[in-house]
């Protein structure tokens, strides 16, 4: 396997899921960009229009097919067929995810399964993937229940992040308005969701804080889980027997004296996992965390500004050379130099215009 540099020419694709129905946002659907690994600079080659609120994207493992969820009060998720040379889409179809604003969408460890979150649902849901990429109908829907501390934000379940583990031993769903992280298995045959039988169903964070995106260390033994209302982020240990997950440190992403409003969005790994990213929605930062690399605890870096607004999402490329901050509210999608040896940022000159963008999503070629 060939080895990737900074500088090299590797070429890639970014795509950014959007907000196209007011008031959250005013996109046209989809947009894909060649990415430059030189500069960061993005060129935008295709506009696929007539998407509606594309807020969560997900390439499958072959690189050949792209989902996106439809955050919509009937939620759906679309199907597109990627051209591996010019990066374009070719939509192919979609289906209901039987919940509302679905907001996440991953692909299973076989690929074979979509799995969606359905923020105002109350629900996830798997679906299967036809052999063309196409998806099916749903094999799967499961309803969350409880509530918590934060009677606002926390009245009732909202499912935030689906994904499986490394091992795809178990699924993983983060709920913010439970405070919980729900474990489940996948029924490979039948595309059930069955609560996990091995060990706890769940396992339970501090009142109040609201997890919502989570990443796994490269050594699928630690579990980096963001808070988005007490702005924490959460470090468990991940037993692949059980399923059991297992907190031993939570720490604010925000520094000491700042006394603002702000919410946690995304939260990423470094490839060479020394590293963890978080975004604060209000301080309008990454956060950035050292590792410990036998326990999996970190320790604060800094922070750097995502010189906009609202970084509701972002992503580290393949390489870890690069970051790309999507900040929503003020409708820009930022390039920064990441050093892999300090973990820092440097914000370059590359600032593109993209309108209410939501997700980042690179290409493996």
């Amino acid at each position: 396997m060939a080895t990737i540099t900074a500088g090299s020419k590797v070429s890639r694709h970014v795509y950014v899921g959007t907000y196209t129905e007011p008031p959250s946002g005013k996109a046209e659907g989809i947009y894909t960009y060649r990415f430059d690994p030189d500069t960061g600079a993005l060129t935008l080659t295709q506009t696929v229009a007539g998407v509606a609120n594309p807020s969560l994207l997900a390439l499958d493992s072959s690189q050949r097919f792209l989902y996106a969820v439809n955050e919509l009060d009937d939620g759906r998720i679309s199907a597109f067929a990627r051209d591996a040379q010019s990066g374009e889409l070719r939509a192919l179809n979609s289906q209901s995810t039987h919940g509302a604003a679905p907001c996440y969408v991953s692909l299973n460890s076989s690929g074979r399964y979509a799995l969606v979150a359905n923020y105002n649902g109350e629900t996830v849901t798997a679906l299967p993937i036809a052999e063309d990429g196409s998806i099916k109908p749903a094999s799967s829907v499961v309803r969350h229940q409880g509530s918590s501390v934060n009677l606002r934000r926390q009245e009732r379940p909202h499912p935030h992040m689906i994904a499986s583990t490394p091992d795809g031993r178990f699924v993983l769903a983060t709920d913010l308005g439970t405070d919980r992280v729900m474990v489940y298995r996948l029924d490979p045959v039948s595309g059930e969701l069955v609560p996990n039988d091995a060990g706890p169903p769940f396992a339970p964070v501090e009142h109040g804080s609201g997890p919502r995106h989570f990443a796994f260390a490269p050594n699928g033994q630690t579990l980096y889980v963001i808070n988005e209302l007490s702005s924490t982020l959460t470090v468990f240990d991940y037993d692949g027997g059980t399923g059991t997950l297992s907190p031993h440190q939570t720490v604010s992403t925000l520094p000491k004296d700042f006394a603002g409003q702000s919410w946690c969005a995304h939260v990423a790994v470094a490839p060479d996992g020394r590293f963890v990213y978080g975004s604060n929605r209000g301080h309008d930062s990454i956060t950035i965390w050292a590792t410990d690399p036998a326990l999996g605890e970190v320790t604060l870096v800094g922070h750097e500004s995502t010189r906009g607004e609202a970084p509701r999402n972002f992503a580290l490329d393949p390489t870890g050379f690069w970051l790309l901050a999507a900040n929503q509210d003020s409708h820009t999608v930022v390039a920064f130099r990441r050093d892999p040896d300090s973990g820092t940022l440097a914000a370059t000159r590359q600032v593109t215009e993209v309108p209410s963008p939501v997700a980042v999503v690179f290409s493996r070629d």
